[in-house]
């Protein structure tokens, strides 16, 4: 009998094609597996979390890149659809510097837009101990915004852990329309993550912290993990607010940095950490993530967890 897993996830992986410049000059680009919920799986499984990702994949050459690289990375994707009628998502990237980076997506119709509650119930009977959503999956189609309120609805009743990253994407909604489906999501979740500037998003528009705080504790939910970039991250419980310093690392691509910080929170929850606790490994991945190229290529494995602390900047491990 196939084990539980520890985390689902669903949502769009596409294609990322990074180029080398700027890509109004054309030249060289390198494709890469890449998105939200996909990123966070791959996290967790190089922890050693077992983790899957379901959703809806074209059937083309790039929806075989897709899956090819989640099962190299240990995800589990027993529940995905195939779907040979639609094509795969793809985003263009260019980094500009090192923390900024622009992005061209080429996602309407495609196969994650298709996804409806269907595709989520057989993944979602298995169990899992935490149900993580992203904010952005209900950004792409009425269909997927019904499957992303079915999924927190009924991973709550059933006593399952529901966490939401915010994720707000402008390029694909704008801020009432996130607003107004978040706050029915919220009902059901039990942690939230979000950009300091995402807050407003969850709390039917307050935007003081602390009020959003309250609006989101009195819901319900028990813990708000707040990024904060360069700045560190916080944590606010029922009981009190802790704060986490960033780690101190040389920054070379931020993009995934978000989803390396909620990978690192779950990880913390599974293993039994306290909120600090979950805060500390949630900005430790955060740090691996930005101090290397790629959306999750540089997310540790369990055995690299006390790399940044045990070797000072410059080490070669020879």
């Amino acid at each position: 009998m196939t084990r539980s897993p520890d985390v689902l996830t669903f949502g769009e992986a596409m294609v990322s094609f990074r180029s080398a410049g700027p890509i109004a000059l054309g030249g060289l680009f390198t494709g890469h597996v890449a998105g939200a919920e996909s990123n966070v799986a791959i996290g967790l499984a190089r922890l050693g979390h077992t983790v899957e990702w379901a959703g809806r994949v074209s059937g083309d050459e790039l929806g075989e890149l897709v899956l090819r690289e989640l099962r190299a990375e240990g995800v589990r994707l027993g529940h995905v659809t195939r779907d040979p009628g639609r094509p795969t998502g793809v985003m263009f990237l260019e980094q500009r510097v090192a923390d900024v980076a622009r992005v061209v997506y080429n996602r309407a119709g495609s196969a994650a837009s298709a996804l409806a509650p269907t595709d989520l119930e057989a993944a979602l009977a298995q169990g899992p101990r935490i149900l993580h959503l992203s904010g952005i999956t209900p950004a792409l189609s009425p269909s997927a915004r019904e499957a992303t309120l079915w999924a927190a609805r009924a991973a709550a009743a059933a006593g399952v852990t529901v966490c939401l990253d915010v994720n707000f994407r402008s390029k694909l909604w704008s801020r009432p329309e996130a607003t107004q489906t978040l706050a029915r999501i919220v009902a059901h979740v039990d942690v939230v993550i979000a950009s300091d500037d995402e807050l407003d998003l969850v709390a039917g528009g307050a935007h003081d912290e602390r009020t959003v705080v309250e609006v989101l504790h009195a819901s319900g939910v028990q813990q708000v993990m707040v990024k904060r970039g360069a700045a560190g991250a916080t944590v606010h419980t029922v009981t009190g607010s802790l704060d986490e310093p960033a780690r101190a690392v040389r920054v070379v691509d931020t993009v995934g940095a978000g989803d390396a910080f909620s990978a690192g929170v779950l990880s913390g929850i599974l293993d039994g950490l306290d909120p600090e606790g979950c805060l500390r490994r949630g900005v430790l991945l955060g740090g691996f993530c930005v101090g290397t190229q790629g959306d999750w290529e540089g997310l540790p494995r369990r055995d690299e967890l006390t790399l940044l602390d045990d070797h000072p900047a410059g080490s070669a491990l020879r």
